[in-house]
């Protein structure tokens, strides 16, 4: 595929810098499940070689006029129009034209800096710039919130209320096929609890940890990701940035690296507005909701859609942290988990067999490659261990869900599989659920979602911090 692609970079260069550009290396770089990022290494006319970023739509697929995302080259825009207000930002040197055969995308400035939200937290290189991050967050916020549209581009962006975002996201997730009763619990209760008076601005809608570039001197010098745009309530953004999936395991709630305390006075500092702390935990909840949607989204885009990878199929097994997130914010408790080792044979258990692959791509494999490789031969070697710990439960998690749902008064058809008979239990208690057969505030249900969470978190991400919140 890279090699595919080089040739029709190297025209786009010339198309932008003039004729004598060459492509010096040309590498995907790792992450980014929805949209492909490259590292272009490229010899202008004249010049030493410099770096560039290419980002572009997965499989050079065309924008669907259908999709609430307002596309890539939307995106190139909201690039230049946060530049030219002062946000840190790299510059656009071209957009994609359907004659470059890339499909839609942008090739923009290359700038140096941390991306990796783990390394951003945990880093020593970063001790002197994390206490002011949290600030420059709401800083950088602020000032986004306060960017006036051009006609033309607020028509291209789509407006949101908090009710029409929960509608969509619950109906988005209705059309997959799976049944997760905690996310159906979690859009009845945002419906619930919609905040008022919203005063619609341009939302970025993923400013977060791991969509910020970070100097060691400077902090942000970058923010990225603009493909998920809108406009709604500002306070979206700041309950996005203090969700748990992105505090890559640190303590503090904004980005793993900052107070609340803080994103709030950066962001007082430029509107001069006080902030409305409970409007922004329920977006906060509703963000753990949004992503746990999307996480299984991801994972259904992987069967049909043009650029297949493990990446995709792994972070849809993300959808049970987000689902214990929402747990610990609306009831937070005790739960206890299954746990067996597996029965011992006289050849390789299966799940011996799938440890010993897990080893090898953790201990060959990812010494022996480097970027994008290494990172899936990682996702990999995790998707391996998932397999083993539901494995060695040999359904035991299935049987004591079932058992709880009868409890409650939804009974599994004996003579059905385990399976079909578990999936009709969740189905009938989303409906209880959804026509108030079933209070929201039941001790019981509420007992049951918990430990249902908790046991399929410990399957996918058995280190998830959301796992350490369990009450004594």
């Amino acid at each position: 595929m890279v090699e595919q692609l080089e040739p029709l970079v190297g025209r786009v260069l010339n198309r932008v810098f003039g004729p004598g550009c060459e492509v010096v290396s040309f590498d995907r770089l790792s992450g980014g499940a929805s949209q492909e990022t490259y590292r272009v290494v490229a010899k202008t006319t004249g010049d030493e070689p410099r770096s560039f970023a290419l980002r572009r739509a997965a499989g050079g697929r065309a924008h669907d006029p259908e999709s609430p995302h307002p596309g890539l080259e939307v995106e190139a825009e909201l690039f230049r129009l946060a530049r030219t207000a002062g946000i840190p930002e790299p510059e656009i040197f071209a957009v994609l034209e359907p004659g470059d055969e890339l499909g839609p995308g942008f090739l923009l400035e290359w700038l140096d800096g941390e991306t990796l939200g783990p390394r951003i937290v945990r880093s020593d290189d970063f001790a002197q710039v994390r206490p002011k991050l949290a600030r420059q967050c709401g800083e950088v916020l602020a000032r986004i919130h306060n960017l006036v549209l051009e006609s033309d581009l607020e028509q291209r962006l789509i407006h949101l209320t908090p009710k029409q975002f929960v509608i969509d996201m619950w109906t988005r997730y209705q059309k997959l096929d799976t049944v997760q009763p905690m996310i159906d619990y979690t859009a009845l209760w945002l419906l619930a609890h919609l905040p008022h008076d919203t005063d619609p601005k341009l939302v970025h809608n993923d400013f977060r940890n791991g969509n910020l570039m970070i100097s060691k001197e400077h902090g942000i010098v970058a923010v990225l990701d603009w493909e998920l745009a809108h406009l709604g309530d500002p306070m979206r953004d700041l309950g996005w940035v203090c969700c748990n999936s992105w505090r890559f395991g640190g303590a503090l709630p904004v980005g793993g690296f900052g107070t609340r305390e803080d994103l709030f006075a950066g962001y007082e500092s430029i509107t001069n507005v006080p902030v409305d702390a409970q409007r922004v935990k329920w977006w906060e909840v509703f963000g753990s909701f949004w992503w746990a949607v999307s996480t299984l989204g991801m994972a259904q885009h992987n069967r049909g859609g043009p650029d297949p990878s493990v990446e995709r199929v792994a972070v849809g097994r993300r959808t049970s942290e987000c689902q214990m997130d929402c747990v610990n914010l609306l009831f937070p408790g005790a739960y206890k988990l299954e746990q067996r080792d597996p029965e011992p044979t006289d050849l390789a258990h299966h799940t011996e067999l799938l440890g010993a692959v897990s080893h090898f791509l953790k201990t060959e494999v990812l010494p022996a490659t480097q970027g994008r490789l290494s990172f899936l031969s990682r996702v990999s070697a995790n998707a391996i261990d998932i397999v083993i710990r539901e494995a060695a439960l040999d359904g035991a998690d299935a049987r004591a869900e079932s058992d709880r749902l009868e409890a409650l008064g939804f009974n599994a058809e004996k003579e059905s599989s385990p399976l079909s008979a578990l999936h009709r239990q969740r189905s009938a208690l989303i409906e209880a659920l959804k026509s108030g057969a079933i209070a929201l505030n039941d001790a019981q249900l509420q007992s049951h979602l918990r430990q249902t969470a908790a046991q399929q978190l410990a399957i996918d991400q058995p280190r998830y911090s959301a796992l350490r919140h369990q009450e004594p």
